[in-house]
């Protein structure tokens, strides 16, 4: 599912092409991707804050291992909790809601251990919630 019928987001790397369907592209990096022009990344929104503050993104990438995961994603939630994150999210939802897909758009390495799929979940979550 896509955005725009109240489905989930798209995520796709930032360094990868730009595609037809991916639809309004959403950068959720607080950091703009390194060797990435603004064209290139073909970004429409950016939602720095919608990710995870400097001191959770540090504390977590301290150890190499993963195993700080787990701890990782509950803090980051409790943080999207937040009243800049929950603004972020109401937009993004919006954005969801509206006409055509939604892609979120990332630098990180590892997608599936990284904030991202931590942020779809959220999104899911609120979106039940009918916030």
């Amino acid at each position: 599912m896509s955005g725009g019928d109240g489905g989930s987001p798209r995520v796709r790397r930032v360094y990868d092409p730009p595609e037809d369907g991916d639809g309004t592209r959403v950068l959720v990096d607080r950091l703009w991707p390194r060797g990435v022009s603004k064209e290139r990344a073909a970004v429409d929104v950016w939602l720095k804050d919608l990710t995870p503050s400097a001191e959770l993104r540090s504390w977590y990438h301290e150890d190499r291992s993963g195993a700080r995961y787990d701890a990782f994603v509950e803090r980051y939630r409790t943080e999207l909790a937040g009243p800049a994150p929950a603004e972020a999210v109401h937009r993004l939802l919006a954005l969801l809601a509206g006409d055509g897909p939604v892609t979120l758009v990332t630098a990180v390495k590892d997608v599936s251990r990284s904030h991202v799929p931590v942020l779809v979940e959220y999104l899911e979550h609120e979106r039940a919630r009918g916030t």
